[in-house]
């Protein structure tokens, strides 16, 4: 189509890692493993490849056979647990890396804020780097210079303009960073995680930035774990597991395919554990401590969770209850909430965590749970620890099913009291027939 400014096919990125092996010290099987080596490095050398350090070399693919195509104007989420391939892929679309199987056609400029300082030298100003940049798009010195203020107030660092970059802040890199990336004549727009790193006003700020760069009729690709942001800003989601394409659609129904790929890769993954408290089970269970993955409106929602302490005091149970795009709707801290921190006493516990009886909307959920210290520092952390549905959410059994997708939000309200509509004044109300309060 004349419109697609990005197609890509049957893309594949392969990587070479090396591994150490551990020797018993043998002399014979040093040398005899050295030559090998050395042999091996030789000829790599020779064909201009790199050289992977390790005893033994795999084969890691982090793309293969990816298809899809983006259209001019279009603002596209790219989805994926950490190691999926994201970062990959936008390396390759913004030619910093070249795929090792398949190929990619860009059409017109990609501007990419792929990391902290992306493109920027340390030893110039941010002055400088920003002419250097234009000069990189192959922007003119007038087109630089009309666009030099609006880059410079965007960012918010005039003070500093002048000062060589290698002493920002890392807030003050991704501010500079990001207002050139968003400023500059180019067709396509790339941005990583990088802008978890700015505050929550220049966030909102670069999301603004984002949809004005699409309405021009420009191309976004935005990659993020922040799925409020995903949802305001994009309309069509790409999601990656394991270096290959599993969505392509609708960002709502991208982000509940992610969340559901957690649920299915929780029950056999390595959740690691803490310095001082280690998460070892969760699950959701009923009134009678029956292992459930129903969720029925109107009871109260218990999770069943085993950990292990070395005692260390101050540690928090915490839990974080997350919606079917993965974005958190409720928290519970035991040491903040209830002031009941974790054993003193090194063990093996259990306990009950029995939450209010909540009037879920109809969907999926999940719980994040972590143990913390004084509330701050995250000792372990397990992310959808628990996955459960809520069938039908009825309250009272009237006939009507609230559901997460009407996109009214999570809980049924219900009222304390019965509700009653009289006659006005007759309630003791003002006679005032003036309204409280006018918009605009």
């Amino acid at each position: 189509m004349a419109d697609t400014v990005i197609r890509a096919e049957n893309l594949g990125k392969k990587f070479i890692i090396g591994h150490k092996i551990e020797r018993d010290g043998l002399l014979r099987e040093a040398l005899t493993t050295g030559a090998r080596a050395v042999w091996r490095k030789s000829a790599d050398l020779l064909r201009g490849r790199s050289l992977p350090a390790g005893d033994r070399l795999e084969e890691f693919w982090a793309l293969r056979d990816v298809n899809f195509e983006i259209k001019a104007g279009e603002l596209v989420s790219i989805i994926g647990r950490n190691g999926a391939g994201k970062t990959t892929l936008l390396k390759i679309l913004s030619r910093i890396t070249e795929p090792t199987t398949g190929r990619v056609e860009v059409k017109g400029r990609v501007n990419s804020l792929l990391e902290v300082g992306t493109g920027f030298h340390p030893e110039l100003s941010g002055r400088e780097n920003i002419f250097l940049n234009g000069a990189i798009l192959g922007m003119s010195r007038g087109e630089m210079r009309r666009r030099f203020d609006e880059i410079v107030e965007f960012s918010g660092i005039e003070k500093f303009i002048d000062t060589p970059v290698k002493r920002y802040s890392v807030g003050m890199y991704v501010r500079l960073a990001f207002a050139v990336a968003a400023h500059l004549e180019a067709e396509i727009l790339v941005i990583d995680e990088v802008l978890a790193v700015g505050d929550a006003e220049f966030q909102a700020r670069c999301l603004n930035r984002m949809s004005e760069v699409a309405g021009s009729g420009r191309t976004v690709l935005f990659v993020s774990h922040n799925f409020a942001a995903v949802t305001a800003l994009t309309r069509r989601s790409i999601v990656l597991q394991g270096g290959q394409l599993t969505f392509d659609g609708a960002v709502d129904a991208g982000l509940a395919h992610y969340t559901s790929t957690l649920a299915k890769s929780g029950s056999d993954r390595d959740c690691g554990h803490g310095k001082n408290a280690t998460l070892i089970t969760a699950k959701l269970v009923d009134a009678r401590g029956v292992p459930t993955e129903r969720f029925a409106p109107g009871t109260p929602l218990r999770l069943h969770v085993v950990l292990e302490t070395t005692g260390m005091p101050g540690m928090s149970l915490e839990a974080i209850l997350r919606d079917q795009h993965n974005l958190p709707i409720a928290f519970y801290s035991s040491a903040a909430l209830n002031q009941v921190s974790l054993p003193a006493r090194p063990g093996r516990y259990e306990c009950i965590l029995s939450l209010d009886a909540y009037q879920l909307a109809a969907g999926d959920y999940g719980f994040d749970l972590q143990t913390t210290h004084t509330n701050i520092i995250v000792d372990h952390r397990v992310d959808s620890a628990v996955r459960f549905s809520v069938d039908a959410c009825s309250p009272d059994g009237i006939a009507y099913n609230f559901r997460q997708d009407l996109g009214a939000g999570h809980l049924a309200m219900r009222l304390t009291g019965p509700l009653e509509f009289v006659p006005a004044g007759s309630s003791g109300a003002s006679d005032d027939p003036q309204p409280a309060f006018q918009s605009g």
